[in-house]
């Protein structure tokens, strides 16, 4: 258990990480801009944040599932 526990850390850190970035990345440019650019500039951020948490979610199911290494597959 433990060993599949240390293989969940990372995809979760990085997750975090990136999520933290468009955020901040995407905050900042969109307080720059006005109107329909504005909307726009806030959806692309949450879209991709989303697939994002939706990916990581289905690595640790994976990893919790035995699939650790799926490379080795091919």
């Amino acid at each position: 258990m433990k060993n599949s526990s240390n293989k969940m850390i990372a995809p979760i850190i990085i997750t975090v990480i990136i999520v933290f970035y468009l955020i901040i990345y995407f905050g900042f440019i969109v307080s720059l801009v006005h109107g329909l650019l504005k909307i726009m500039l806030g959806i692309i951020p949450l879209a991709l944040a989303a697939v994002m948490i939706y990916v990581c979610v289905q690595r640790i199911n994976e990893v919790k599932g035995g699939e650790e290494d799926d490379l080795g597959k091919y």
